[in-house]
């Protein structure tokens, strides 16, 4: 029966979504994302897909007949998050965001401290040691370590044998290019290996001398943590060195990005990403009904407002945004961030159940055990296709394909 007036809800929104008029009773969720300044474009998909999560709870009856009003800061930087998270921990006990990793640890320390609950939706980097108030952090993403240990995963298993294999991390030295640098140097030595690191800082970095040193370092496999612009730029230079690999791997902020395949063209076919799943690409056999309902929509009414399929940034603010909104606001017993946390900690949904194929439990710091992370690669120039896990494989043929 729920899922009967779910999909007669998804119709009806489809049809006239500018009917949804907020009431004066309305839920007030603060966010927190950088849709201008060098992470604009993904801090506005992420933004967006948060939207349509609320758009479509509130055409399901909302949060217990309440609609939501997201109520946005948009900050390109960090230093901005402390007074943007200050302003809206005046008007709710909930903040999202934040698609940046650099302000995600910011964010989540703030909301700290003004006990609000921070509810990371896409950013993967790592937090600080440790927040006042415990508990108030929830990240429903996977985390960077959880990316870089499956890149290394997926090259050991179908790519190369570790007996051929020397390893290295090349990873932009901030809180995100640690934690997915870090997560694949663990599971480098965890195979028995010994990584060979090469950390950077931005904007000076000489790629070409950089691509160099991995050549007279012996690596042929090379796991990568970089943004759009030092992605691009490091692995014209590794094609341009000639640099003899036998696996190029990278992570979400680069090597995932449909901007990445474009600007590089032919020298970007062969290269594997790992990341949070495209929208655009993600097959639906492995999510239950009602999720997959809730992507159906999100696909068209992505589209049809923003004029573009619907990427990674989009779905995993979609697919984060509904989680909150879905399943545990309607658990939490009032609006503060304590019965708020608490609805958190206390909901267990199986993998498949998101719009994005995770599921969803917290643990211990608060990120998500069934979060889901798949490998892309660059099988032709601009495409991409998924290659692992095999239940969300492009198809069937390519869930080992190397």
């Amino acid at each position: 029966m729920r899922l009967a007036r779910f999909a007669a809800a998804v119709v009806v929104l489809a049809l006239a979504c500018s009917a949804c008029v907020l009431g004066d009773n309305s839920l007030v969720v603060g966010a927190v994302y950088p849709t201008t300044g060098p992470q604009g474009s993904g801090g506005s998909q992420e933004y967006h897909g948060a939207l349509l999560a609320a758009d479509l709870v509130d055409a399901n009856g909302g949060v217990h007949g309440r609609s939501v009003k997201i109520e946005l800061r948009s900050e390109p930087s960090a230093e901005g998050v402390p007074s943007a998270v200050r302003a809206l921990s005046k008007k709710t006990s909930i903040v999202i965001g934040s698609y940046g990793s650099t302000l995600s640890a910011v964010a989540a320390r703030g909301a700290a401290q003004r006990n609000v609950v921070f509810w990371e939706t896409g950013a993967v980097g790592e937090m600080p040691g440790k927040l006042p108030r415990q508990g108030r952090f929830f990240r429903v993403a996977p985390t960077g370590a959880g990316l870089g240990a499956d890149a290394v995963n997926y090259v050991h298993d179908y790519i190369v044998h570790a007996s051929n294999a020397k390893y290295g991390v090349v990873y932009v030295d901030d809180v995100y290019g640690r934690a997915v640098g870090g997560g694949a140097i663990d599971a480098i030595k965890q195979d028995g290996m010994k990584p060979v690191t090469f950390a950077y800082t931005l904007p000076n970095t000489d790629f070409n001398a950089l691509a160099r040193k991995i050549a007279a370092s012996g690596v042929n496999v090379l796991v990568v943590a970089a943004y759009v612009d030092d992605g691009v730029a490091l692995r014209k230079a590794i094609v341009d060195q000639h640099v003899p690999l036998l696996a190029n791997i990278g992570t979400s902020s680069s090597y995932c990005m449909p901007a990445f395949g474009h600007r590089l063209g032919a020298d970007a076919v062969g290269v594997f990403a790992s990341d949070k799943p495209d929208g655009d690409i993600l097959r639906t056999d492995s999510l239950t009904p009602e999720a997959v309902a809730a992507l159906r929509w999100a696909r068209t009414e992505y589209k049809r407002r923003y004029h573009d399929d619907m990427p990674a940034p989009a779905l995993a603010g979609f697919a984060g945004a509904w989680a909150l909104f879905h399943d545990v606001l309607p658990k939490a017993r009032s609006d503060g961030a304590a019965a708020i946390a608490s609805a958190a900690r206390s909901t267990s949904l199986p993998a498949g159940s998101l719009p994005n194929g995770s599921g969803l439990r917290f643990v211990r710091g608060g990120d998500n055990s069934r979060a889901l992370s798949v490998i892309e690669k660059w099988s032709a120039v601009d495409t991409r296709i998924v290659v692992w896990p095999p239940a969300f494989a492009t198809n069937k043929n390519t869930a080992t394909e190397s």
